[in-house]
Order: C-alpha cells, then sequence, then structure tokens
C-alpha cells in the first residue's frame, strides 16, 4: 500500500478570506516503511501572512518572495499524491486549502486524485478520547522525538505524522499471527503449577473503551482486526 503523509502552512486561518498556502510537503510510505521519497516546496503566496500566522510557521514574505508560486509545482504536486492514499493532521483544513489552490489552477479537487483521504486527528481521538491528540502530544505519547521542532514546518511535520501514525496503528501487525509456525509443547498444567491467579472483570466503562479501540483499529485496518473477527 502507497501512503502519502501531507502538511501544509498557510497564510491565515480561513481561506474564504484568501489565505494562501506558503508550504506544502509530502513524504512517503510503502508497505508501512518510509521510502525516503518526499515532495517540498515553500510558496510565494503573493500576499502577506497575518501575524498570528507568521507566529506559527516564521516563513516571512521577504524570505517567500523569490519562490515558485503554487501553479509553478501543481502538475509535479498531483503526480506525486496520485492514486496514493493520503493521511492528514486535521484533514479539512489542509483539504480547504489545497482545493483553492488546486482550483485557481483549474484542477479537480484533492479527493479525485488519491484513493482516500484519512484525517488522522480523527483516529487519535477515537483511539485517545478526551486527551490532547495534536501532534506534539502524540509523539509524546508515542515517544517520537520532536525535540527539534520549534516552528512548525510542513516537512518536518508531515515526517512525524508518519512515525507517529506508524506507532499508533502497529500493535495490528503484531496479531496478525502465522498459525503454520510451530508450537512448542508446553505443558499448560506444570506452566501454572503454584500460581494464583485472580480475574478482575472489565466494568462497563473499560468495556466501552475496548470496544471503541477495537473500532478504530479495525477501521485502520480496513475490516482486518483480529480481535473482532474471533469475537464475531
Amino acid at each position: 500500500m502507497r501512503q502519502i503523509f501531507l502538511d501544509t502552512e498557510t497564510t491565515g486561518l480561513d481561506v474564504k478570506s484568501g489565505h494562501r498556502i506558503v508550504e506544502i510537503a509530502a513524504v512517503e510510505v510503502c508497505n508501512r516503511q518510509l521510502t525516503g521519497r518526499h515532495f517540498h516546496y515553500y510558496l510565494n503566496p503573493e500576499r502577506e501572512s497575518e501575524a498570528s500566522a507568521l507566529q506559527i510557521h516564521g516563513l516571512t514574505t521577504e524570505f517567500l518572495q523569490d519562490k515558485p508560486k503554487f501553479p509553478d509545482i501543481c502538475e509535479a504536486f498531483i503526480q506525486f499524491i496520485e492514486n496514493a492514499e493520503l493521511l492528514i493532521h486535521n484533514a479539512p483544513f489542509d483539504v480547504s486549502f489545497l482545493d483553492n489552490e488546486l482550483a485557481l489552477c483549474n484542477q479537480n479537487t484533492l479527493s479525485s486524485y488519491c484513493t482516500e483521504i484519512i484525517d488522522t486527528l480523527i483516529l487519535a481521538k477515537e483511539l485517545h478520547p478526551g486527551k490532547r491528540n495534536n501532534l506534539d502530544a502524540l509523539c509524546e505519547r508515542y515517544q517520537v522525538d520532536h525535540s527539534h521542532r520549534v516552528l512548525h514546518g510542513a516537512l518536518l511535520d508531515s515526517e512525524l505524522l508518519a512515525e507517529v501514525y506508524l506507532r499508533m496503528t502497529r500493535g495490528q501487525d503484531s496479531l496478525l499471527m502465522d498459525f503454520d509456525t510451530p508450537v512448542p509443547d508446553i505443558s499448560t498444567d506444570e506452566a501454572l503449577k503454584g500460581l494464583q491467579l485472580v480475574v478482575l472483570p472489565a466494568d462497563p466503562s473499560e468495556l466501552e473503551r475496548h470496544a471503541k479501540c477495537l473500532e478504530a483499529i479495525n477501521k485502520v485496518s480496513k475490516g482486518n482486526c483480529l480481535w473482532q473477527s474471533l469475537n464475531d
């Protein structure tokens, strides 16, 4: 499976107010392995960034004035993401800006070029309800080093998101056991001899959280959650 992890930085929060993309980046993952291929450009948005946006990404008008405009890189961008699964944190924000840029180039919407768009923020909220699920919080939760993330940068954030996603979803792989592999002959009675086993039943709230976690895993694995199939 070919997946593209994507991020943008913009001049402001509202695309309807004429804000534009100032940086775009995407990294490629194939079969759950980073390939080293990436797409990255700083862009001249042909307008000023709001002060609040500038504090986030630090990309000044002076720095961006000699950079390409989105139409200059549009075709290369489409070629990079075409027929891949796109994964974006808080996808509606980035998709709205990319749809706008594509429309200005007389191109189709983003979803028409990829197989699916997955919002990793929704996935994180399903796995960790009631907790902080921004990129920094997820990096800390999954022990992904983000100490060099002082300002937001599209390329760095795409790479961090890929690392977080692979760790967030790796448990499913470990459940895909090979039943053809010989199992050592171990006597259960001998192994448990002398042990005092205490079984604590899950309370209703724990069962509900467990069900939501399985549902999220099943969604990510496209219906291949082993635990759910065993319980069917």
